[in-house]
C-alpha cells in the first residue's frame, strides 16, 4: 500500500496513514476508497450535481473492486450505489438498508449498523470505529495487486450488474416500441429480473446460474428487426450511462453478439427481445 495512494472524499486528518482526495482518474490506482461522513443528503440529492458526482466516484470504485471504507452518510452513499433504499435520518445521518446480498454483521434496531458487499464495508454511525480502521488498514496492507477478474467483476459485480438491468427495463417500458411488448408478455417484474439477471451473471463468467435456450425463450413474440435494435440501443445506453463506457464493453459486446446470433437464426423477424 505503500507505493499507491488511499484515497478520500472529504478531507480527512488523524487515520494513520496518508490519503489523498479522490478523483476518477485516482481510481485505478487507488489502494482504497475512504467515504467519510460529511452530513450531506443522500436519500434526497435533487439539484445536487456535487452529490451526484460523488456517487458517480463511488461507483467507478465498486466496478474497479477498490477496496472501500464508508461511514455515516458515506455508507448511505454506498448503500445507493448497490441499490439499496436509502431512507432520511430523523436528527441523524440519512441511512440504507443493506444492499442486496450484503452481509450484516451488527444490527441497530432496524439500522443494519455494519454491513458488508463486495469491495464495500460500511458502517452506519456518523463515527468509524478504532477496530474497522484498523481492519481495513490491515486488509489493504496484505492485499495483492489488484488484476481483472471475470467480465462479471469488470462490470461492478452482481449488485451494479442487478441495477443498470434495473435502469435498462425502466426505459424499455418507458417506450413506445418495445413497452408495448413487455407489457403484454411481463407480469412479475420482479421474477423476470431475476431470471435475466442469471443469464448476465452466466454470460459474464459468473457460474452458472442460467441454463436455457436463448432462441426458444423468446420464439414466438412476432417481433421484427426494429425491435432489436432499439433495444440494443437502449441497453447500450443504459449501459455506458450507469457503468461508464470501459465497464459497460463486456455487457455491449456480449448483447450485440447476442443480437446477431438471433438475427441469423431468425431473420427475416429477428429481434426476440430478453
Amino acid at each position: 500500500m505503500t507505493s499507491v495512494p488511499l484515497l478520500t472524499t472529504s478531507p480527512l486528518s488523524g487515520f494513520g496513514v496518508e490519503v489523498v482526495m479522490a478523483s476518477s482518474a485516482a481510481l485505478p490506482g487507488a489502494a482504497g476508497l475512504l467515504v467519510p461522513h460529511d452530513g450531506e443528503p443522500v436519500a434526497d440529492v435533487r439539484d445536487r450535481p456535487d452529490r451526484w458526482a460523488l456517487l458517480t466516484l463511488l461507483a467507478g470504485a465498486v466496478r474497479r473492486r477498490v477496496p472501500v471504507l464508508a461511514w455515516g452518510s458515506g455508507a448511505a452513499l454506498a448503500g445507493r450505489v448497490l441499490g439499496a433504499r436509502v431512507r432520511p435520518g430523523k436528527g441523524a445521518a440519512d441511512w440504507s438498508e443493506a444492499p442486496r446480498g450484503a452481509t450484516v454483521e451488527r444490527w441497530q434496531g432496524e439500522v443494519p449498523l455494519l454491513w458488508r458487499a463486495g469491495p464495500v464495508t460500511a458502517w452506519a454511525g456518523e463515527t468509524l470505529p478504532e477496530d474497522l480502521r484498523s481492519e481495513f488498514l490491515a486488509r489493504l496492507m496484505q492485499a495483492e495487486p489488484r488484476a481483472p477478474g471475470s467480465p462479471l467483476e469488470v462490470v461492478g459485480g452482481e449488485a451494479v450488474l442487478r441495477t443498470m438491468l434495473a435502469d435498462f427495463y425502466a426505459r424499455a417500458r418507458a417506450d413506445t416500441l418495445l413497452g408495448p411488448v413487455f407489457a403484454a408478455h411481463v407480469q412479475d417484474w420482479e421474477t423476470h429480473l431475476d431470471r435475466v439477471m442469471a443469464f448476465w451473471v452466466t454470460m459474464l463468467g459468473g457460474g452458472p446460474a442460467w441454463r436455457g435456450n436463448l432462441n426458444s425463450v423468446h420464439a414466438g413474440l412476432g417481433l421484427r428487426g426494429t425491435h432489436l435494435r432499439r433495444w440494443l440501443a437502449l441497453f447500450r445506453e443504459a449501459a455506458e450511462d450507469c457503468l461508464g463506457p470501459e465497464a459497460a464493453a463486456p455487457l455491449t459486446a456480449r448483447a450485440e453478439a447476442m443480437g446477431h446470433r438471433l438475427g441469423q437464426r431468425n431473420a427475416p423477424h429477428v429481434g426476440r427481445v430478453p
